[in-house]
């Protein structure tokens, strides 16, 4: 990993599932439908001024959405942030920045 830059590639934890799971609404809104399933599946983070989340989201079929994520230093008491999305991805999709 680049100091400063995202990590490799990993398989996503339980953790990153309730960063997605605390998220999903925003991200249905933003894609403009309703998600069935929301699985976390890879992830990948960059240590900022808090922590970004670049995730690789299952939401059934072939479907998968990229999401980037930030949240804030633990002193803020500030919400987690959905900061971008992109739609109909598929597994083998790279997970890169955006």
């Amino acid at each position: 990993m680049l100091c400063g830059g995202f990590s490799d590639p990993k398989t996503a934890t339980e953790e990153e599932q309730l960063i997605c799971n605390a998220v999903k609404n925003k991200a249905e809104e933003l894609a403009g439908k309703n998600f069935g399933e929301f699985t976390a599946k890879k992830s990948r983070t960059q240590v900022v001024e808090g922590m970004n989340y670049l995730i690789k989201v299952h939401v059934g079929g072939e479907e998968y959405v990229h999401l980037l994520v930030f949240q804030p230093l633990p002193y803020e008491r500030k919400p987690l942030d959905l900061t971008g999305i992109q739609t109909n991805k598929h597994w083998d999709d790279d997970l890169v920045p955006f």
